[in-house]
Protein backbone atom coordinates (compact mmCIF):
# COMPACT_ATOMS: atom_id res chain seq x y z
CA UNK A 1 0.00 0.00 0.00
CA UNK A 2 3.01 2.28 -0.41
CA UNK A 3 3.04 5.32 1.81
CA UNK A 4 -0.38 4.52 3.28
CA UNK A 5 1.19 2.19 5.85
CA UNK A 6 4.59 1.79 7.48
CA UNK A 7 6.26 -0.97 9.47
CA UNK A 8 7.68 -0.46 12.96
CA UNK A 9 9.16 -2.79 15.56
CA UNK A 10 6.94 -3.31 18.60
CA UNK A 11 7.44 -5.18 21.87
CA UNK A 12 4.39 -7.35 22.40
CA UNK A 13 3.24 -8.52 25.81
CA UNK A 14 0.59 -11.22 25.91
CA UNK A 15 -0.28 -13.18 29.06
CA UNK A 16 3.12 -12.44 30.56
CA UNK A 17 5.04 -13.51 27.45
CA UNK A 18 7.27 -10.86 25.83
CA UNK A 19 8.18 -10.93 22.15
CA UNK A 20 9.39 -8.57 19.43
CA UNK A 21 7.58 -8.32 16.13
CA UNK A 22 6.94 -5.88 13.26
CA UNK A 23 3.66 -4.00 13.32
CA UNK A 24 1.83 -2.24 10.50
CA UNK A 25 0.93 1.38 11.26
CA UNK A 26 -1.10 3.90 9.33
CA UNK A 27 1.11 6.60 7.82
CA UNK A 28 0.60 10.21 8.87
CA UNK A 29 2.30 13.06 7.01
CA UNK A 30 1.60 16.77 6.57
CA UNK A 31 0.00 18.04 3.38
CA UNK A 32 0.26 21.73 2.53
CA UNK A 33 -2.50 22.99 0.27
CA UNK A 34 -1.73 26.04 -1.83
CA UNK A 35 -4.27 27.98 -3.85
CA UNK A 36 -2.87 29.70 -6.94
CA UNK A 37 0.60 29.49 -5.44
CA UNK A 38 -0.32 30.93 -2.02
CA UNK A 39 -0.21 28.73 1.12
CA UNK A 40 -3.73 28.16 2.45
CA UNK A 41 -3.81 25.15 4.79
CA UNK A 42 -1.80 22.34 6.30
CA UNK A 43 -3.46 19.09 7.25
CA UNK A 44 -2.08 15.91 8.79
CA UNK A 45 -3.31 13.15 6.54
CA UNK A 46 -2.75 9.62 5.31
CA UNK A 47 -1.02 9.93 1.90
CA UNK A 48 -3.22 9.00 -1.02
CA UNK A 49 -5.97 10.79 -2.96
CA UNK A 50 -4.12 14.04 -2.19
CA UNK A 51 -5.55 15.90 -5.19
CA UNK A 52 -9.08 14.84 -4.24
CA UNK A 53 -8.42 15.88 -0.64
CA UNK A 54 -7.31 19.34 -1.76
CA UNK A 55 -10.26 19.71 -4.12
CA UNK A 56 -12.74 18.59 -1.47
CA UNK A 57 -11.26 20.95 1.09
CA UNK A 58 -11.75 23.82 -1.35
CA UNK A 59 -15.35 22.78 -1.97
CA UNK A 60 -15.96 23.17 1.77
CA UNK A 61 -14.30 26.60 1.60
CA UNK A 62 -16.67 27.68 -1.17
CA UNK A 63 -13.98 27.91 -3.84
CA UNK A 64 -15.20 25.13 -6.15
CA UNK A 65 -18.54 23.67 -7.12
CA UNK A 66 -17.84 22.40 -10.63
CA UNK A 67 -15.00 20.39 -12.13
CA UNK A 68 -14.35 23.01 -14.83
CA UNK A 69 -13.49 25.59 -12.16
CA UNK A 70 -10.28 23.66 -11.44
CA UNK A 71 -7.52 24.35 -13.93
CA UNK A 72 -5.11 21.79 -12.47
CA UNK A 73 -3.70 20.34 -9.27
CA UNK A 74 -0.01 19.46 -9.07
CA UNK A 75 2.57 18.40 -6.55
CA UNK A 76 5.09 21.16 -5.97
CA UNK A 77 8.61 20.25 -7.00
CA UNK A 78 11.42 21.65 -4.95
CA UNK A 79 9.38 21.64 -1.75
CA UNK A 80 12.51 21.13 0.36
CA UNK A 81 15.80 23.00 0.71
CA UNK A 82 17.61 20.49 -1.47
CA UNK A 83 14.94 20.83 -4.17
CA UNK A 84 13.45 17.33 -3.85
CA UNK A 85 9.75 16.67 -4.16
CA UNK A 86 8.25 15.33 -0.92
CA UNK A 87 4.79 14.88 -2.44
CA UNK A 88 3.52 16.70 0.64
CA UNK A 89 2.75 20.05 -1.04
CA UNK A 90 0.01 20.51 -3.65
CA UNK A 91 -0.89 23.63 -5.58
CA UNK A 92 -4.44 24.06 -6.85
CA UNK A 93 -4.94 26.45 -9.73
CA UNK A 94 -8.34 27.95 -10.44
CA UNK A 95 -9.57 28.19 -14.01
CA UNK A 96 -9.56 31.64 -15.62
CA UNK A 97 -12.52 33.72 -14.53
CA UNK A 98 -13.18 31.90 -11.26
CA UNK A 99 -13.92 34.47 -8.56
CA UNK A 100 -12.57 33.52 -5.17
CA UNK A 101 -14.92 33.80 -2.20
CA UNK A 102 -14.06 35.94 0.79
CA UNK A 103 -11.48 33.65 2.34
CA UNK A 104 -8.34 34.94 3.98
CA UNK A 105 -5.39 33.29 2.30
CA UNK A 106 -3.04 34.81 4.86
CA UNK A 107 -4.73 33.09 7.79
CA UNK A 108 -2.55 29.97 7.31
CA UNK A 109 -5.30 27.64 8.48
CA UNK A 110 -3.83 24.67 10.34
CA UNK A 111 -5.76 21.43 10.42
CA UNK A 112 -4.94 18.30 12.36
CA UNK A 113 -6.02 14.69 12.20
CA UNK A 114 -8.06 15.11 15.38
CA UNK A 115 -9.75 18.50 15.39
CA UNK A 116 -10.04 19.55 11.76
CA UNK A 117 -10.06 23.25 11.08
CA UNK A 118 -8.54 25.32 13.87
CA UNK A 119 -8.04 29.04 14.28
CA UNK A 120 -11.30 30.27 12.78
CA UNK A 121 -12.32 33.27 14.82
CA UNK A 122 -16.00 32.63 15.23
CA UNK A 123 -18.97 30.55 14.20
CA UNK A 124 -19.90 33.09 11.52
CA UNK A 125 -16.46 32.70 9.92
CA UNK A 126 -17.15 29.06 9.04
CA UNK A 127 -20.71 29.48 7.80
CA UNK A 128 -19.56 29.71 4.20
CA UNK A 129 -22.40 30.36 1.81
CA UNK A 130 -23.46 27.10 0.22
CA UNK A 131 -24.05 26.91 -3.51
CA UNK A 132 -26.97 24.51 -3.19
CA UNK A 133 -29.93 24.26 -0.88
CA UNK A 134 -30.47 20.92 0.85
CA UNK A 135 -33.61 20.17 -1.17
CA UNK A 136 -33.29 16.47 -2.11
CA UNK A 137 -32.79 17.30 -5.78
CA UNK A 138 -35.31 19.86 -6.93
CA UNK A 139 -38.70 18.49 -8.04
CA UNK A 140 -37.95 14.88 -7.04
CA UNK A 141 -39.92 13.31 -4.17
CA UNK A 142 -38.36 13.90 -0.75
CA UNK A 143 -35.74 11.45 0.46
CA UNK A 144 -37.37 9.01 2.86
CA UNK A 145 -35.13 6.57 4.73
CA UNK A 146 -36.13 3.45 6.62
CA UNK A 147 -34.30 3.15 9.95
CA UNK A 148 -33.38 -0.43 9.04
CA UNK A 149 -31.53 0.82 5.95
CA UNK A 150 -29.49 3.26 8.03
CA UNK A 151 -28.81 0.58 10.62
CA UNK A 152 -27.08 -1.63 8.06
CA UNK A 153 -24.66 1.01 6.77
CA UNK A 154 -21.99 0.97 9.55
CA UNK A 155 -21.27 -2.74 9.01
CA UNK A 156 -20.91 -2.17 5.28
CA UNK A 157 -18.54 0.71 5.91
CA UNK A 158 -16.45 -1.42 8.23
CA UNK A 159 -16.27 -4.22 5.65
CA UNK A 160 -14.91 -1.75 3.08
CA UNK A 161 -12.09 -0.45 5.30
CA UNK A 162 -9.11 -2.23 3.80
CA UNK A 163 -6.37 -0.28 5.57
CA UNK A 164 -8.16 -0.36 8.94
CA UNK A 165 -7.98 -4.15 8.81
CA UNK A 166 -4.18 -3.91 8.69
CA UNK A 167 -3.65 -1.05 11.15
CA UNK A 168 -6.74 -0.49 13.30
CA UNK A 169 -5.90 3.22 13.14
CA UNK A 170 -8.01 4.88 10.46
CA UNK A 171 -11.26 6.77 10.23
CA UNK A 172 -13.52 6.29 7.25
CA UNK A 173 -16.27 8.07 5.37
CA UNK A 174 -18.62 6.59 2.79
CA UNK A 175 -21.27 7.83 0.41
CA UNK A 176 -24.44 5.81 -0.12
CA UNK A 177 -27.49 6.29 -2.30
CA UNK A 178 -30.87 6.63 -0.66
CA UNK A 179 -31.35 2.93 -1.50
CA UNK A 180 -28.22 1.93 0.42
CA UNK A 181 -25.88 1.41 -2.53
CA UNK A 182 -22.29 2.33 -1.64
CA UNK A 183 -20.95 4.90 -4.07
CA UNK A 184 -17.50 5.52 -2.61
CA UNK A 185 -15.48 5.04 0.56
CA UNK A 186 -12.25 6.71 1.70
CA UNK A 187 -9.99 6.18 4.71
CA UNK A 188 -7.71 8.63 6.47
CA UNK A 189 -6.12 9.29 9.82
CA UNK A 190 -8.53 12.26 10.02
CA UNK A 191 -12.23 11.79 9.38
CA UNK A 192 -12.49 15.30 7.93
CA UNK A 193 -9.81 14.34 5.38
CA UNK A 194 -11.75 11.20 4.47
CA UNK A 195 -14.81 13.36 3.77
CA UNK A 196 -12.74 15.82 1.71
CA UNK A 197 -11.43 12.92 -0.37
CA UNK A 198 -15.00 11.76 -1.04
CA UNK A 199 -16.21 15.23 -1.97
CA UNK A 200 -13.12 15.97 -4.06
CA UNK A 201 -13.57 12.77 -6.06
CA UNK A 202 -17.21 13.70 -6.63
CA UNK A 203 -16.14 17.17 -7.84
CA UNK A 204 -13.64 15.62 -10.25
CA UNK A 205 -16.39 13.36 -11.65
CA UNK A 206 -18.81 16.26 -12.01
CA UNK A 207 -21.24 14.77 -9.48
CA UNK A 208 -21.82 17.84 -7.28
CA UNK A 209 -24.22 18.54 -5.73
CA UNK A 210 -24.48 15.16 -4.02
CA UNK A 211 -28.24 15.36 -3.59
CA UNK A 212 -30.15 12.25 -2.49
CA UNK A 213 -27.07 10.72 -0.87
CA UNK A 214 -26.12 9.66 2.65
CA UNK A 215 -22.73 10.53 4.16
CA UNK A 216 -21.65 8.09 6.87
CA UNK A 217 -18.64 8.85 9.07
CA UNK A 218 -16.86 6.77 11.66
CA UNK A 219 -16.70 8.42 15.05
CA UNK A 220 -18.38 11.69 15.91
CA UNK A 221 -20.06 14.36 13.78
CA UNK A 222 -18.40 17.72 14.32
CA UNK A 223 -19.53 21.12 13.05
CA UNK A 224 -16.90 20.88 10.35
CA UNK A 225 -18.25 17.60 9.00
CA UNK A 226 -21.78 19.00 8.96
CA UNK A 227 -20.46 22.03 7.08
CA UNK A 228 -18.74 19.81 4.52
CA UNK A 229 -21.96 17.88 3.96
CA UNK A 230 -23.93 21.10 3.45
CA UNK A 231 -21.34 22.56 1.09
CA UNK A 232 -21.47 19.40 -1.06
CA UNK A 233 -25.28 19.38 -1.14
CA UNK A 234 -25.54 16.15 0.88
CA UNK A 235 -28.96 15.88 2.62
CA UNK A 236 -28.15 13.21 5.23
CA UNK A 237 -25.17 12.93 7.58
CA UNK A 238 -24.96 9.89 9.85
CA UNK A 239 -22.30 9.13 12.45
CA UNK A 240 -21.65 6.14 14.67
CA UNK A 241 -20.93 8.43 17.60
CA UNK A 242 -22.16 11.74 18.98
CA UNK A 243 -22.60 15.06 17.17
CA UNK A 244 -21.48 18.37 18.61
CA UNK A 245 -23.95 21.08 19.57
CA UNK A 246 -22.80 23.28 16.69
CA UNK A 247 -23.27 20.43 14.23
CA UNK A 248 -26.87 20.09 15.41
CA UNK A 249 -27.41 23.85 15.15
CA UNK A 250 -26.05 23.95 11.60
CA UNK A 251 -28.13 20.93 10.56
CA UNK A 252 -31.31 22.52 11.90
CA UNK A 253 -30.49 25.81 10.19
CA UNK A 254 -29.77 24.32 6.76
CA UNK A 255 -32.23 21.42 6.60
CA UNK A 256 -29.57 18.72 6.91
CA UNK A 257 -30.72 15.44 8.41
CA UNK A 258 -28.29 14.57 11.21
CA UNK A 259 -28.22 11.11 12.78
CA UNK A 260 -25.87 10.14 15.61
CA UNK A 261 -25.11 7.07 17.71
CA UNK A 262 -25.97 4.87 14.72
CA UNK A 263 -25.43 1.45 16.27
CA UNK A 264 -27.54 -1.50 15.26
CA UNK A 265 -31.19 -0.53 15.18
CA UNK A 266 -30.56 2.27 17.70
CA UNK A 267 -29.92 5.84 16.58
CA UNK A 268 -30.63 9.43 17.58
CA UNK A 269 -32.11 11.84 15.03
CA UNK A 270 -30.98 15.37 15.91
CA UNK A 271 -32.34 17.32 12.94
CA UNK A 272 -34.13 16.79 9.64
CA UNK A 273 -36.41 14.06 11.00
CA UNK A 274 -38.75 14.52 8.01
CA UNK A 275 -36.40 12.28 5.98
CA UNK A 276 -36.65 9.39 8.46
CA UNK A 277 -39.59 6.99 8.35
CA UNK A 278 -40.38 7.30 12.05
CA UNK A 279 -43.54 5.25 11.73
CA UNK A 280 -41.47 2.30 10.54
CA UNK A 281 -39.20 2.71 13.56
CA UNK A 282 -42.20 2.75 15.88
CA UNK A 283 -43.58 -0.40 14.26
CA UNK A 284 -40.27 -2.19 14.75
CA UNK A 285 -40.28 -1.13 18.40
Amino acid sequence: MGRVTERRKVIRIRDGAVSTRPDTLVAEEPLEIRLNGKPLAITMRTPGDDFALAAGFLVSEGVFGRADEVQNIVYCAGATVDGSNTYNVVDVRTAPGVVLPDITLERNVYTTSSCGLCGKASLDAVRTTARWAIDDGGDAPPVRLEPALLAGLPDRLREAQRVFDRTGGLHAAALFTEDGEMLDVREDVGRHNAVDKLVGRALQRGDLPLSRTILLVSGRASFELAQKAVMAGIPVLAAVSAPSSLAVDLAAETGLTLVGFLRGLSMNVYAGEHRIALQAAAAQG
